[in-house]
């Protein structure tokens, strides 16, 4: 078994937990629907705690398929990038970044920051998995659908998204390899111009000088340092929502994600629920609640009795 099998393997098995309940936690059905919709207000912070059981029981479903015995076993590592790596006879050595999704939050606001330079054997993916409780507010956590995207990919749609000197530089990390393992970077970051317009006029003309495709970004130390001379002469300030996964554009992930908003869950499609719980009309939350989900006032008065 070579890298690409075993990530082709694995990634067939992850996203075979589509409809997969995971008996991690349950969420106790509201008492009331204002307990529900205050529930729906906080239940996506329930989203990293669920990432981490879910990359736990990942890989202990992976270990439990017979295609990997005999080469090895996969191994959560946290820290470390990737999530989840394959310790066995394969090289390069097959990783999963696993994201867990929320759908009804704002948006996928897991990152994805790793430099180009990491992906050079395409041996990382991305398996990104579209979680809810069972009844959309409480129950058990339950996988709507799951993506396996190359994380080499999403590297560069990333860099070819944002980049755009001198208004939007990307600067990789550099080189750290000779610090010890917890001080070495490995996160590219943007930083946004900050200048005055005649500034903005001269880093253009320095950037026009670099030549036809001196606006195409390349994660190389020699177009790394010409992005320094123009970070080091001008203003610029971090960009702190650089390289959210939903404002990457690669498309897969816009695929995946339209397909999940568009799923049906308990009568509505998962974008009018978004929708719905994001509105400032409570009885209207309410009343969908209670006839969508059965939660009603009469289940609090018999608990108080």
């Amino acid at each position: 078994m070579d890298t690409k099998s075993a990530l082709s393997i694995a990634g067939k098995h992850l996203q075979a937990l589509k409809g997969h309940t995971f008996d991690l936690l349950t969420v106790t059905k509201p008492i009331s629907p204002s307990a529900a919709v205050n529930l729906a207000k906080i239940i996506s912070k329930l989203s990293p705690l669920l990432g981490n059981l879910i990359e736990f029981n990942s890989v202990e479903i992976l270990n439990d398929r017979s295609d990997f015995k005999g080469h090895g076993t996969w191994r959560r590592q946290d820290p470390g990038f990737p999530d989840a790596i394959f310790q066995g006879s394969i090289d390069p050595v097959p990783g999963f970044e696993i994201k867990a999704w929320f759908p009804l939050a704002t948006e996928i606001t897991a990152r994805f920051k790793d430099s180009q330079n990491h992906f050079v054997k395409d041996n990382t993916h991305v398996a990104m998995l579209a979680w809810m409780p069972e009844k959309l507010i409480y129950g058990k956590p339950e996988i709507l659908a799951v993506c396996v995207v190359s994380g080499k990919s999403i590297a560069a749609a990333r860099d070819n998204h944002y980049h755009n000197p001198p208004d939007y530089i990307v600067l990789e990390p550099g080189d750290t390899t000779a610090r010890t393992s917890n001080l070495q970077q490995t996160n590219t970051n943007g930083y946004k111009f900050q200048g005055t317009e005649k500034e903005f006029q001269q880093a253009g003309k320095l950037v026009a000088s670099w030549g036809k495709n001196g606006r195409k970004f390349k994660p190389t130390p020699d177009y790394q340092a010409k992005l320094r001379q123009l970070f080091g002469r001008y203003s610029y300030r971090l960009d702190t929502n650089f390289a959210k996964m939903d404002r990457i554009v690669h498309p897969e992930i816009e695929k995946f994600k339209a397909a999940v908003m568009n799923m049906q869950v308990h009568g509505l499609t998962v974008e009018e629920w978004r929708t719905l719980l994001a509105s400032k009309d409570e009885q209207a939350i309410c009343d969908v609640l209670a006839s969508r989900l059965d939660i009603k006032e009469q289940a609090a008065k018999a608990l108080v009795k």
